[in-house]
């Protein structure tokens, strides 16, 4: 029976390097994926566009592309990639720049380009959903469509050796390969759903291989520092063999692949996905060997016929400031440190702010953190959101100011402010949405 071994080289923008250089020289892969987008990813890489046509693209893929492209050319990997974030034809451009550079002629680079809908977006008050409503049009800054796995399918087929999308579904990097080596129907509703199982478990790259999963004492996993990133190794069913390069670091189980699948999962027998509803209940795992995990029992049904936008919107500033304080007495001048901050921001435009002592109850609160011990040091962080630059500004100013205007041996500030970019989802008819491969020989 035919097999595909299809490698993950990253499961976000700022994914380590060294793993895909791994996979690239030692994993005895055929393809290799970057998956390296997230929902706010792409918002902040249009606003980049913005403000530089010639930008856009995942920050990382210049380096990306020139640690494994040598590799892959002479091992015969093809690459898929959503690194073309919100100017995939800017990244076919730069990865052909690189190919040149390295001396790698008539490499075949294909951009898939459609997932911008912001224009339909905008004209399709509609379209917008609650999550949107009451958000001025002048604000959207992004609206991307999550596409399936076709137009991937249709670059793959006229020869391409790198793909490089915006938008995608993360599983329909992976299936898109599935679909072109085995010719499924993209109406086999059974076989996608199990490609898509495949695609959801590679799609974060170290989270499977033991990354995420570590607790010390409790699920430990080795060389961490040295975690290597999985290879499936795919039957023509849709079975897989999970493994990784062997003599790297970390841990393939039967346990990292449940947490893995169950990963951002809400309804285990119905996950949408552009190409199917992929249905997991029945999923199984086998252990077949040391780091070796083999899975089957995916199946679907009829894909849906909306596709899930993701929007971003301009939503003011946060400003954020920081102190520490330390020894006898540490949390009560902290807490008069806060108190202070607090009146001295009353009066500004701040429609929310909030203060945590790190360490003690920023992550889960007062009621459920009073139980604990008091701490021979605390660092309080105080956070503002406004609309307006100036009035968030005065978070940090203020926290700066209390070294000497607040509580004793307070020190180690540090403030900033940002823009906060938003995140909101919607769906469209999938009709509306019309992808289009663009390939390119250097």
């Amino acid at each position: 029976m035919k097999t595909v071994r299809i490698g993950c080289g990253a499961g976000y923008s700022g994914d380590r390097i060294d793993p895909a250089v791994e996979l690239a020289a030692r994993g005895a892969i055929g393809w290799l994926v970057f998956e390296c987008l997230a929902e706010r990813t792409i918002a902040l890489a249009q606003k980049a566009r913005r403000l530089d046509p010639a930008q856009g693209y995942d920050p990382l893929l210049e380096e990306r592309m020139e640690a494994v492209l040598p590799l892959c050319v002479r091992n015969g990997i093809r690459i898929v990639s959503n690194m073309g974030a919100a100017h995939p034809m800017a990244a076919v451009e730069k990865t052909q720049e690189i190919a040149q550079r390295l001396g790698l002629r008539g490499l075949r680079v294909a951009a898939i380009t459609g997932d911008d809908v912001l224009p339909l977006i905008q004209q399709h008050p509609e379209w917008r959903g609650d999550e949107l409503a009451g958000i001025p049009t002048e604000k959207l800054v992004s609206a991307n469509a999550y596409l399936g796995a076709e137009p991937i399918v249709k670059a793959l087929r006229a020869g391409a050796q790198v793909v490089l999308t915006g938008r995608v579904a993360d599983p329909a990097l992976f299936l898109g390969i599935l679909v072109h080596e085995f010719g499924w129907p993209m109406d086999n509703w059974n076989t996608l759903g199990q490609g898509t199982v495949i695609g959801h478990l590679l799609e974060c790259a170290g989270q499977l291989t033991g990354g995420y999963f570590a607790d010390p004492d409790y699920k430990d996993v080795p060389n961490l520092a040295r975690l290597g990133f999985p290879i499936a190794e795919v039957s023509e069913d849709g079975s897989a063999v999970l493994s990784k390069v062997e003599g790297s670091g970390g841990l393939l189980s039967r346990a990292t692949c449940i947490e893995q699948l169950l990963y951002e999962i809400q309804d285990p027998s119905a996950y949408l996905t552009p190409d199917v509803v992929a249905d997991f209940s029945q999923v199984f795992f086998e252990e077949v060997g040391s780091n070796r995990v083999r899975v089957a029992g995916g199946r679907g049904r009829a894909r849906p016929e909306t596709l899930k936008v993701s929007v971003g919107y301009e939503d003011g500033f946060i400003g954020e400031g920081q102190i520490s304080y330390a020894g006898p007495g540490a949390l009560a001048r902290a807490r008069l440190a806060r108190e202070i901050v607090a009146e001295r921001l009353g009066a500004c435009d701040l429609s929310e702010i909030r203060f945590d002592f790190i360490g003690m109850n920023a992550i889960h609160g007062e009621a459920l953190s009073h139980p604990a011990g008091e701490p021979w040091e605390v660092r309080l962080r105080a956070a503002g959101r406004s609309a307006s630059r100036r009035a968030a500004s005065m978070v940090p100013r203020e926290v700066e100011a209390l070294y000497t205007n607040g509580p004793a041996s307070g020190g180690g500030v540090t403030g900033s402010v940002r823009e906060t970019i938003a995140i909101a989802s919607t769906l469209i008819p999938r009709e509306a949405v019309r992808p289009a491969v663009h390939s390119r020989e250097s």
